[in-house]
């Protein structure tokens, strides 16, 4: 097993609502959806899903010219890991949420002409002591072979997924991913233009803290967060990522060093900065914040209650008591970190995940990419 800190190998194998919120222009990986009607595509595609302690995940997708083009997507908050805060069990309601979700997502990858496909679970499942009776539920109840991955798994595939966003002539980069139960942070090296498709064989450094959205807010309470919890927060967060801050020291002084996030927590953060009255993957995906801009946005989060939160279109009543909590990990890695811009993915596992598959597989090198 190879240690935390060491360079990641290419592994084996954030976000938000439905298919109009997964839509986003043109981009590196073109996540332009089909404009074909729902049913069986001519064109054979990869299927990922991302179950995590907060999400169900699933992004449906054709390879097209060194890019893919997503024809379908489902999200779901779920809360899987409900509890796992303050306990080691899935509670049955949790799971039972989480199986209808899942339901939704077979019957999506069946309407398609899925040739290969892979459905990964993080934290929740590797924490909780039912974690592998879950599994084996899914897998006779809706037929989904769900596999657990390992920490060092999950942070290579999201760095996969998000790490075109990375400024080109960055010397290096802090790529982070908070989610529900666990928290990756890696330090990606710059661009030498040598590994443009094989963004894992630049990371230096990794880690993953076993702490995220759902499971700091059970611990220290999302609903009313004062100034002083939400120290405590940051305080706990900081001391876990203290280890790899100081194997990764050295990334902020790189000449024109940057963090980049990939989260339900950064993607917020941005929506809320533009004043979006509803939630746009187009604006928020691969946008830059300045380091006072995202203070402001925290500041004025730490001034609402429950019910403010819960209206503000970009976060909703399902994220309402998440969101301070979120804030409290970004808070620690800016403070670990110090960083004059923050960019902001809109994508993660599930991209990487397809990225690791048709890489594996070539389409590109058929097609004539490269």
């Amino acid at each position: 097993m190879q240690e935390r800190g060491e360079k990641l190998a290419h592994p084996g194998a954030s976000e938000r609502g439905t298919v109009p919120q997964e839509r986003e222009s043109a981009r590196r990986h073109s996540f332009r959806p089909s404009s074909r009607r729902p049913g069986k595509s001519t064109t054979k595609a990869y299927a990922a899903l991302d179950l995590g302690t907060n999400n169900c995940r699933l992004l449906i997708a054709e390879p097209s010219y060194h890019e893919f083009r997503v024809v379908d997507a489902f999200s779901r908050i779920v809360r899987l890991g409900e509890g796992l805060g303050m306990g080691d069990r899935l509670c049955d309601q949790a799971i039972d949420r989480t199986i209808a979700a899942l339901r939704v997502c077979k019957a999506k990858v069946e309407a398609r002409n899925v040739v290969r496909a892979r459905f990964i679970a993080t934290e929740a499942c590797r924490l909780a002591s039912n974690g592998a009776d879950f599994i084996g539920r899914v897998q006779d109840e809706v037929g989904l072979d769900i596999e657990v991955v390992d920490r060092k798994t999950e942070a290579a595939l999201a760095v996969m997924g998000c790490a075109s966003l990375a400024h080109p002539k960055a010397g290096s980069v802090i790529i982070f991913d908070i989610g529900g139960g666990s928290t990756e942070v890696a330090w990606l090296d710059g661009d030498t233009g040598a590994s443009v498709h094989c963004p894992s064989e630049r990371i230096r450094a990794w880690d993953s803290l076993p702490v995220g959205v759902v499971t700091l807010a059970e611990r220290h309470g999302g609903a009313r967060v004062t100034p002083q919890a939400f120290e405590a927060m940051v305080a706990e967060v900081s001391g876990r990522l203290l280890p790899f801050a100081l194997k990764a020291g050295a990334a902020a002084g790189a000449a024109n060093f940057h963090l980049l996030g990939t989260s339900g927590t950064v993607t917020t953060v941005g929506g809320i900065h533009l004043g979006l009255e509803r939630y746009d993957r187009r604006r928020v995906d691969g946008m830059w914040m300045r380091d006072e801009e995202i203070t402001d946005v925290i500041e004025r989060l730490l001034e609402t209650n429950l019910d403010q939160r819960a209206q503000n279109p970009c976060i909703g009543r399902d994220r309402a008591d998440l969101v301070l909590a979120g804030c409290a990990i970004l808070e620690a890695i800016r403070r670990a970190f110090p960083a004059s811009h923050l960019r902001i993915a809109d994508r993660g596992l599930r991209e990487g995940i397809l990225m690791s598959m048709m890489r594996e597989d070539k389409v590109w090198v058929r097609r004539g990419g490269a």
